[in-house]
């Protein structure tokens, strides 16, 4: 973990090394946001992270939510499945599912894709296997423009809690 007061110090190529992951695959958001140091608080940080993305074009916002892993992918098997994202849907118990749980979230997940043609993203660190499953069933009755922004919100919340696992500020 990190002092604010060094993240400020770290050189622009430093900065996106340690924190081009906090956006899933994505180190054009912490590009951006290194150019709004110095951060005065975790806030203001986390808030350049989030502006970085509200102000991308909807192809570079759509790229984002598609860089997501599916929920419930086998880990071990996607190769493409960053650490944190092993470690936060392990925390939700996705990495534990009965096979009538892995089949509802794989029939979820075909039916989100088919819908939206992204994956469905939840912070799953502030949620359970039940709120997750009763999400995407909700989820899929939005409009696309309802969904991308709701996949955004929640990534900036995914982003938020991996800046507080690095940063004290």
């Amino acid at each position: 973990m990190m002092l604010l007061q060094d993240v400020n110090t770290l050189s622009p190529q430093q900065f996106i090394e340690t924190f081009g992951g906090i956006y899933e695959h994505s180190p054009w958001v912490a590009e951006a946001a290194a150019k709004q140091r110095p951060f005065a608080s975790m806030q203001q940080m986390k808030q350049a992270f989030s502006q970085a993305v509200q102000q991308a074009p909807e192809s570079q916002k759509l790229a984002l939510v598609r860089a997501h892993p599916e929920l419930g992918h086998r880990m071990g098997v996607d190769p493409d499945l960053s650490a944190e994202s092993t470690q936060e849907q392990g925390s939700a118990g996705l990495d534990r599912l009965s096979p009538a749980e892995y089949k509802q979230l794989r029939d979820l997940n075909d039916a989100y894709q088919k819908k939206f043609g992204m994956p469905f993203v939840i912070c799953v660190r502030q949620a359970t296997k039940a709120v997750i499953l009763e999400a995407m069933e909700q989820r899929l009755t939005s409009s696309f423009t309802e969904e991308l922004a709701e996949a955004l919100k929640q990534i900036d919340a995914i982003a938020a809690l991996r800046l507080q696992d690095k940063v004290q500020a």
